[in-house]
């Protein structure tokens, strides 16, 4: 049931706040239990606040602030881009089965990946596996517009099969190189694509921030000639919009996030899928809410599910890509099942 449209900064301030105490309980779980207020002391003292440094030992501090801090940052800023992403998509394509992996973006990571990991360059510099899996999904992007193209115009439909065909293309590319790489580089390949939080340090944050927060931001200003999109290509063009030009602007901010995003985390499925569906059917199809409650629900979902990650199963780690797909699948289920009563 949708909420009553005054309410709805509310419920982004209750978002916003939500988030932050999950953000706070991931950082006191995992293998060492930190108490709450030795969690804060430690991010206060290291933002610069008066605090006193007996309220937490040195194990502790490097800890927080060198391991769960940055881990958990990038799950904020993964997820964000994920919901965001996949609120744009599904707009675009007037389709709530749409994702951010439709246009080949995850396809293209991978293959940029396995890459870097085939010729030894991830084991050079760490920042050689995120470049090179963001090089290939802005290349998985240009290929399927370049495919897409005729005649200065993109059909909708056209797209989306272009970028099924260049997915479908690009997986069989890493398919080829996985045949020919030996059984330690493969295996680093699996690490990184099942999709996972652990062992991301500050260096990932700064290389995630500056597009997914850019991004996101453009996204979101861009919201209100989003609502006039879905409406239409006819109603759009009416009041003088630039169908096309807008149409790619959207979907490359949104792949480029995407890309920016599946560079640091490897691939985590569903998050774009559910979270925007799910805010949808809470605040209506109003982008200027939709957009921001994608981001801050995505965040949530990612931490969470990072979180639960680490303590059900203690000592062993069930990887966030992994409890996307199991939370994620019961309701992409019931959402088709939804679709198909609809439309047949």
């Amino acid at each position: 049931m949708l909420i009553n449209r005054k309410n709805n900064q509310l419920f982004l301030v209750g978002l916003f706040i939500f988030l932050l105490v999950v953000s706070c309980f991931s950082m006191t779980c995992g293998q060492i239990n930190i108490p709450v207020k030795n969690t804060l002391a430690v991010i206060a003292s290291h933002i610069g606040l008066p605090v006193s440094h007996s309220q937490f030992n040195a194990e502790q501090a490097a800890v927080i602030w060198f391991i769960r801090m940055p881990r958990m940052l990038v799950g904020v800023l993964v997820g964000a881009a994920l919901g965001t992403s996949g609120a744009v998509m599904q707009g675009v394509f007037s389709n709530p089965l749409a994702g951010p992996g439709m246009i080949g973006v995850s396809a293209g990571a991978a293959t940029g990946a396995v890459i870097a990991i085939a010729l030894g360059f991830s084991a050079q510099n760490m920042f050689l596996l995120p470049a090179f899996a963001f090089a290939g999904s802005l290349f998985a992007i240009m290929l399927t517009v370049f495919l897409s193209m005729h005649n200065g115009k993109i059909p909708v439909m056209t797209l989306l099969l272009a970028g099924v065909a260049v997915g479908m293309f690009l997986s069989a590319v890493t398919s080829g190189i996985l045949t020919i790489i030996d059984e330690q580089k493969l295996q680093n390949y699996l690490f990184w694509i099942i999709g996972g939080l652990d062992y991301r340090r500050w260096q990932h944050v700064y290389i995630a921030v500056g597009p997914i927060i850019i991004g996101i931001v453009m996204m979101i200003l861009l919201s209100r000639q989003l609502n006039i999109l879905v409406l239409g290509d006819t109603e759009a063009r009416a009041v003088g919009m630039s169908v096309l030009p807008f149409r790619m602007i959207m979907l490359s901010l949104a792949a480029i996030v995407t890309a920016a995003a599946v560079c640091v985390s490897g691939n985590i499925g569903f998050v774009g899928l559910v979270v925007p569906h799910m805010m949808r059917m809470i605040i209506g199809p109003d982008h200027r809410i939709l957009l921001p409650a994608s981001a801050l629900a995505g965040a949530i979902i990612l931490v969470i599910c990072d979180s639960l990650g680490r303590i059900i199963m203690p000592p062993t780690e069930i990887r966030v890509g992994i409890m996307t797909a199991l939370l994620g699948t019961p309701y992409f289920l019931y959402l088709l099942r939804r679709m198909q009563k609809h439309y047949f």
